[in-house]
């Protein structure tokens, strides 16, 4: 069996019997390595020597994580939720309309898309503001599948087609790049455009989940320390700084490239501000290194992952028995890369991730299938995105847990990554089709 679609099968497997994420990634990277044909001592050394590639992101969340706390003890997020808990408090569900209810929803949509933008802080807004929004759910009977769901559209979907913040990386550092270094002759903007009709699946996928598959009421089990929102007295003068340090945030990070730079020049201004106390800052870094350090975690495991899944050359395999098996079948070709580039993603956990693995193979692959570049740019930017909605160890379901969890009422794999998969990424391959073959 395909080392990677072997390794994959048994991630997910493990994953869906609740075992730990970071087990299941580094068991399935062991079986994915021996099945290859390599050595026990080879697959670990392998393993092992791809963890350090995971160690900047992790570095980024744990940066993330100490701005993400800085702007909550500016009284930002505080702010947000007194507001809406004021709004409902005291009254009956029966009551609250559905006006309600659908601007909640919009707004952390809003918030969420504004992560990857214009205030860059990526996931690390999500166990801030969501956990003190909790009570609100509950009285409001949202299902927080439904959440998860647009938190993760609101992580991805910007990315794809908006060349701004992590969009620019996506788009232009890494999609633009990768397409031009194997001989595909593209101009930057171009991408976004090829990306636009795989973006509309995703809004497919979620307008499904808002109208439809989530929008019966759900009821939890409330717990014995219930998260709510902590009253502060707000300053103006914290909201200030804190407008500030988010468009420093964004400007440095805009100009270094460095999402690390960016959130420590954010962080320093909400320290000279006056909103973080000199002594304060170990104990605000150290909060957020403690709330992102299972992600971080994951990401390095999931490092390890994709070098034992490139050193297997089992990506290069499965392409290969595309191009010998299907002739000159143009549209099941399509079909079929994008349903690697799937399970690539899945494993790996990050879109940024795979296309140095897949554009290697699949322009060449295209090219000779007779697609055009702009089809080419959607068949691989819609490969690598593919999985990163719906993968255990992508940081688009990771983050939403983080923060639906707070309260033990919200599993990972079952409430996050397959609600998320199902509404996305089936929604992806068919728009991706749909793009490959009319660009």
């Amino acid at each position: 069996m395909n080392p990677v679609l072997l390794s994959v099968s048994v991630m997910l497997a493990l994953s869906l019997m609740r075992v730990n994420v970071v087990i299941a990634l580094s068991l399935s990277a062991m079986i994915g390595g021996l099945s290859a044909g390599m050595s026990l001592t080879d697959t670990v050394a392998v393993f092992e020597g791809g963890l350090g590639s995971g160690a900047t992101i992790a570095l980024s969340y744990a940066m993330l994580g100490a701005f993400a706390v800085a702007i909550s003890k500016s009284g930002i997020t505080d702010l947000l939720s007194q507001t809406i808990i004021k709004r409902i408090h005291g009254r009956h569900p029966d009551h609250l309309t559905y006006v309600i209810k659908y601007i909640l929803l919009s707004v952390i949509l809003l918030i969420s898309i504004s992560s990857q933008n214009i205030i860059p802080v990526h996931i690390a807004f999500i166990p801030i503001l969501i956990p003190p929004l909790l009570e609100v759910f509950n009285k409001l009977r949202l299902d927080r599948r439904l959440i998860a769901c647009i938190l993760t559209f609101g992580l991805v979907t910007p990315y794809m087609v908006l060349p701004v913040g992590f969009g620019g990386i996506f788009l232009h550092n890494i999609l633009l790049k990768n397409l031009y270094d194997n001989g595909l002759q593209v101009t930057a903007d171009q991408v976004p455009y090829a990306m636009i009709l795989p973006a509309l699946g995703m809004l497919t996928g979620l307008l499904i989940a808002v109208f439809f598959s989530y929008r019966k009421p759900r009821d939890y089990t409330p717990t014995n320390t219930p998260i709510k929102a902590e009253k502060k007295q707000l300053q103006k003068s914290h909201l200030i700084v804190a407008a500030v340090a988010i468009i420093t945030t964004l400007a440095i990070q805009l100009m270094s490239g460095s999402m690390i730079i960016g959130s420590l020049a954010g962080f320093m201004v909400f320290t000279l501000g006056g909103v973080i106390a000199w002594k304060e800052t170990q104990d605000v870094f150290t909060k957020g290194v403690h709330m992102m350090a299972m992600i971080g975690f994951i990401m390095i495991t999931a490092a390890g992952f994709a070098a034992v899944m490139k050193a297997s050359g089992g990506v290069e395999t499965l392409v290969q028995m595309l191009s010998t098996s299907i002739g000159d079948n143009k549209p099941l070709a399509a079909l079929l890369m994008l349903i690697i580039g799937l399970l690539v993603t899945m494993g790996i956990g990050s879109s940024f991730s795979t296309i140095p693995i897949i554009a290697t193979i699949y322009v060449p692959l295209a090219i000779a299938f007779g697609f055009s570049p702009m089809a080419i740019i959607a068949l691989v930017g819609t490969a690598a995105a593919l999985g990163d909605a719906g993968s255990p160890a992508s940081d688009s379901t990771l983050g939403p847990t983080s923060g639906l969890n707070a309260d033990n009422n919200h599993d990972h794999i079952w409430d996050s990554v397959v609600p998320t998969f199902i509404h996305y990424n089936l929604p992806l391959i068919i728009f991706g089709w749909i793009a490959a073959m009319s660009l």
